[in-house]
Parts: structure tokens; C-alpha cells; sequence
């Protein structure tokens, strides 16, 4: 499993909150790497993924906007 950290500003979230994973934020290659999943960031400030382990969060100081 990945070790790897994303952070993220708050416009990389969709409008829901989250990215999906695999990424390219994450330096990853879609074509080979794990089905895609969708990761709600927002509610808590992070979400690892079940596949790799890449953990996606919030850079310090970001915020999300209202009705995520």
C-alpha cells in the first residue's frame, strides 16, 4: 500500500466535496492502477483510499465552501 499524501486546496474538490482515486494530483497512471473510488474530503478534512492507501487532504489554511 501507498504512503502517499495529497494535499489538496480546496478547488481541487468537486462539488461534492471529494476527488476520486486514482488521481493524477496523485502522480498516478490511470491505466494501471486500482478501480476508481470517490473520497468525501470535505466532511472531515481527509480520506485515504481503500485500494492504496493514498491519503488525500486539505492543505492547512483551506476551507470549503458552505454545502459540502
Amino acid at each position: 500500500m501507498s504512503k502517499a499524501v495529497v494535499e489538496l486546496k480546496a478547488r481541487d474538490l468537486n462539488t461534492h466535496g471529494g476527488v476520486f482515486c486514482p488521481s493524477p494530483l496523485a502522480d498516478m497512471k490511470l491505466w494501471n492502477s486500482h478501480p476508481k473510488v470517490y473520497l468525501d474530503v470535505a466532511s472531515t478534512g481527509e480520506a485515504m483510499c481503500p485500494y492504496c492507501g493514498t491519503v488525500y487532504k486539505l492543505a492547512a489554511g483551506e476551507q470549503v465552501a458552505h454545502g459540502h
